[in-house]
């Protein structure tokens, strides 16, 4: 992932009010592994249901402001992003609202990913050997570039359902 800076980030928000945008705490950017990074996403610190991603697409990133659902799945469930089937942390529904007349009209999208946008280190791990002579290197770069597809899939579709 290209490394982003506070401006570059605060103006990539498709879905954003005047309001969350003001309120818009940022991670600590120079702590950030870029290389190792398919995206960007951290929780708001301040508001415990909020959380920021920021996908880089072709056209340049794109932020989405999220807020995750009340209710947690009762079973658990698997992170619709990196997919990991041994997955070491929690996975919660959050929901964006559409950039444009259709966010304002209310239409949302949800997804269920890793609580603390975990996906990037998850597919990075080498995934157990299925059967002998089973290359785990490209089993892993897979599961990278499906991650980053299923990123862009969801804010693309944040950005086109306007």
């Amino acid at each position: 992932m290209l490394v982003l800076d506070d401006r570059v980030i605060r103006s990539s928000f498709v879905n954003a009010t005047r309001k969350e945008l003001s309120e818009l705490a940022l991670p600590d950017l120079a702590g950030i592994d870029w290389d190792r990074l398919d995206y960007l996403g951290w929780r708001d610190p301040r508001l415990a249901k909020r959380a920021y991603i920021v996908v880089p697409l072709a056209d340049g990133p794109v932020g989405i402001v999220l807020k995750q659902a009340e209710a947690s799945p009762r079973t658990r469930a698997q992170c619709s992003w990196c997919q990991d089937i041994q997955l070491p942390n929690d996975v919660v529904l959050y929901g964006a609202r559409r950039s444009g007349a259709a966010g304002r009209n209310g239409n949302t999208v949800g997804t269920l990913i890793c609580a603390n946008f975990e996906c990037s280190t998850n597919v990075r791990r080498l995934p157990p050997s299925a059967y002998l002579g089973f290359d785990t290197e490209a089993a892993r770069d897979r599961r990278i570039e499906t991650l980053r597809i299923r990123s862009g899939d969801f804010a693309t579709g944040i950005v086109e359902g306007s």
